[in-house]
């Protein structure tokens, strides 16, 4: 691994095993794939398109796309010309996409269907830097400057013997230093930041990231979190290249689990999202199973869980032990696994904080997630946890050549060649998160266990403390009360008020399963009155009171408001890797709130 750039990333590859498949997205119910060498060629030839359409070295090129192989390939093309990727989510609304688009000086927009093309076209004349899109979809309106992939690919064909043009020659004057990707964070207040990320902090993040967690070229990576997030774009798009990893991208997010069926993959990356609603569903369909296979099911989580200390330090249980699990992973962990393709070697994690109990309960199955801990701004990684010691309720320890120290407010501070060079023309926000000896600020707090693994409390911005100077964490309590089946979304509040309380959004699903049950005097479909019946807020009183026993009193949730939706990317209240927008939620439901401090 002696590449220093992207594309020497990409053409290591490349050559190590053009005949090994590289990517596969499912056209017409049927799994294509292409090889290494294909993409190599691809690569060039639409490299060779842009280039003769006057794209060079430091020109902005954005792609607004859900993820597939064109997604890929124009990542490397763009790379090769030494021009910068803006990565756009396709989730983003049109006044969204143009604040990025204006604010980078995107010259071309690599968009992936009609949907996309309309939300350019919208303010396309209001942009006088933009000057065309490219259709992922073979559009083509010339009128309008909007280029079909195809077409380019073509013009790529006749610029190449034109010209005699080669991506790998004009590629070597791309250097380390030079600015790869803008990436925009989603900021829960204010416009977005453009995260710039160089050659030199990708490629370290991908080096060091490969030493913590080994992957190879029998992996196979089923993708499905947004490539526009620097998450999959470092782990499950240039780490599985840099390793001749098979990548499988799923149809959607809700194909997930269907997908992951007909893929099997080894290596997953994911938000702890996708867990919760795993495990949420494994224990609906124990509740339902005879008292008998209930039994049996409880019986080996608990063997599974003496099993898995084994496990997290990368041994295998002896004697009575591992006979144990021998009949536990037979009865009910064989079915956990075959759930996830049968041959998952782990799951990794990040993006936020999973819950301790879910870690706990995969690992009882011997399903590892190794959770790590990085920002946008970082390249992400700058802990993890390792296959040979995870621990759940940290986030690991720092990968090669990453340096992690906590500030003396609790502030967790980081420094190595993956830290930003900046914020895209506002050196101000730059000055507020990169102090003057390269420590970058993330604004997390957290402490080192005694092997050396970070543990996170949680968002210095997000710390709450109650009129009584109490300080109080929100995320392990959040954490804690998603695990609960009847309970879907939350959001802890408390901040300069008497006492912590909390919103939440019912399961609606199991909710109204359970009204039926109880033979409620309301209507289960009537979300409004089901949420105000007084034997629902009972239930919900029950589950917090269970849950808050392992909270300090004065941390303790002592009121709260079920809401009548679940929160979504289309809402404005989750970012688009399903996170909670913490002040967009308290903003929209500030009625709500004043309601539960009023009472």
């Amino acid at each position: 691994m002696s590449y220093k750039t992207i594309p020497e990333l990409f053409f290591h590859s490349v050559a190590a095993n053009p005949g090994q498949k590289a990517y596969f997205e499912k056209v017409n119910g049927e799994w294509i794939g292409l090889t290494y060498g294909e993409v190599g060629v691809l690569a060039e030839r639409f490299a060779a398109g842009l280039a003769r359409m006057g794209i060079k070295k430091g020109d902005k090129i954005a792609i607004l796309s859900t993820n597939n192989p064109r997604w890929s390939i124009s990542d490397f093309a763009v790379a090769g010309l030494g021009g910068v990727t803006v990565s756009i989510y396709p989730t983003l609304i049109a006044s969204q996409i143009k604040y990025i688009i204006d604010d980078s000086d995107t010259r071309y927009v690599i968009a992936e269907d009609r949907e996309q093309i309309d939300k350019v076209l919208s303010f396309i004349d209001e942009s006088p830097g933009l000057e065309g899109i490219i259709a992922m979809d073979n559009t083509s309106e010339p009128d309008k400057n909007i280029f079909s992939y195809d077409e380019i690919l073509k013009q790529g064909d006749e610029y190449i013997k034109e010209k005699d043009f080669s991506l790998r020659e004009v590629s070597k004057a791309v250097q380390p230093d030079d600015l790869l990707t803008l990436i925009y964070t989603s900021g829960t207040t204010g416009n977005p930041k453009g995260v710039m990320l160089t050659h030199k902090n990708l490629v370290s993040n991908v080096i060091s990231g490969r030493k913590a967690i080994d992957v190879g070229s029998s992996d196979i990576f089923l993708s499905f979190l947004p490539l526009s997030h620097s998450f999959e774009r470092m782990v499950g798009h240039f780490t599985a290249f840099s390793a001749n990893s098979t990548v499988y991208y799923a149809e959607s997010v809700d194909t997930v689990a269907d997908n992951m069926g007909e893929v099997k993959p080894t290596v997953m990356t994911s938000v702890p999202r996708l867990y919760e609603k795993m495990y949420s569903k494994v224990l609906e369909k124990v509740s339902k199973d005879p008292p008998l296979r209930q039994k049996i099911f409880w019986w080996a989580i608990g063997v599974g869980k003496k099993a898995s200390k084994f496990f997290q330090r990368n041994k295998k249980p002896t004697g009575l032990l591992a006979f144990q699990f021998g009949i536990a992973d037979k009865l009910v962990f064989s079915k956990i696994k075959e759930r996830v393709g049968g041959r998952l070697r782990f799951f990794i994690s990040g993006g936020a904080p999973l819950s301790k109990e879910i870690g706990e309960f995969f690992a009882a199955a011997n399903i590892a997630i190794l959770e790590g801990y990085g920002l946008t701004e970082t390249s992400p990684v700058i802990t993890c946890n390792r296959e040979t010691l995870y621990k759940f309720g940290t986030v690991g320890a720092p990968i090669d050549g990453v340096e992690v120290k906590i500030a003396e407010d609790g502030e967790i501070l980081c420094r190595g060649d993956n830290v930003m060079a900046g914020y895209y023309k506002n050196p101000e926000a730059t000055a507020e998160v990169l102090d003057a000896d390269g420590w970058f600020h993330t604004g997390d707090i957290g402490e080192f266990d005694e092997d050396g693994y970070l543990r996170i409390t949680d968002r210095k911005k997000n710390l709450l403390v109650t009129s009584g100077g109490k300080n109080v964490a929100p995320s392990p309590m959040e954490n804690a009360l998603v695990t609960n089946k009847y309970i879907e979304q939350c959001v802890v509040i408390g901040d300069s008020r008497k006492f912590i309380s909390a919103l939440i959004v019912p399961a609606f699903d199991r909710l109204k399963e359970w009204a039926r049950e109880q033979n409620l005097d309301v209507d289960p479909e009537d979300i409004e009155a089901l949420i105000k019946d007084q034997k629902v807020n009972a239930l919900y009183e029950e589950i917090i009171a269970q849950v808050m026993e392992n909270f300090s009193r004065y941390e303790q949730v002592k009121a709260f408001r079920l809401v009548p939706r679940e929160w979504t990317i289309e809402s404005g209240e989750l970012t688009p890797t399903l996170k909670v927008k913490r002040k967009v939620v308290e903003t929209n439901y500030a009625d709500l709130i004043e309601e539960i401090y009023s009472a």
